[in-house]
């Protein structure tokens, strides 16, 4: 399954993050890829917001590498920003987390870090810059349970 999305701003983005966050259920990973400044944070604090996490309390963990939050299911927001790749994926836990991620929604930043380290069953969204203020966002997955999402967002 595939859902490609043309922003053209900063709203139309949190717009698909909320769209996105409201047909997740528990057992979710989503692995966000695209470059500095493309806008992972920004789909990530939407997607949490239709989650029931307050907008406030999501930040970039680009520090702390993980944020747990609570909301309708708890969320862990992760950033490998500061990971060289694979091997810190494994020495971070990437596996555990998976393990406590399943009761709820597992956002990771910079996937393409761990890409080795995941399930095949997970929500890949690429964003793309194009522009300042546009961004090309491809969704994609291999599994059943995303289904509801893509008929929602074709619709």
């Amino acid at each position: 399954m595939e859902f490609v999305f043309l922003s053209h701003s900063p709203a139309a983005t949190a717009a698909l993050g909320k769209r996105i966050g409201k047909n997740l259920g528990a057992g979710s990973i989503l692995a966000l890829v695209g470059e500095l400044g493309s806008g992972k944070t920004l789909l990530t604090r939407a997607i949490c917001t239709a989650l029931g996490v307050p907008s406030r309390q999501v930040n970039s963990p680009t520090f702390v590498l993980v944020n747990e939050y609570r909301g309708r299911l708890a969320v862990f927001h992760l950033d490998l920003y500061r990971i060289a790749g694979e091997a810190d994926g494994v020495e971070l836990g990437i596996a555990d987390y998976l393990r406590s991620g399943a009761a709820g929604v597992m956002i990771i930043e910079w996937a393409e870090k761990i890409f080795p380290l995941l399930p095949a069953g997970i929500l890949k969204i690429e964003l793309e810059v194009i522009s300042a203020r546009q961004r090309r966002i491809s969704l994609s997955s291999p599994d059943d349970r995303y289904s509801n999402l893509f008929m929602e967002l074709q619709s």
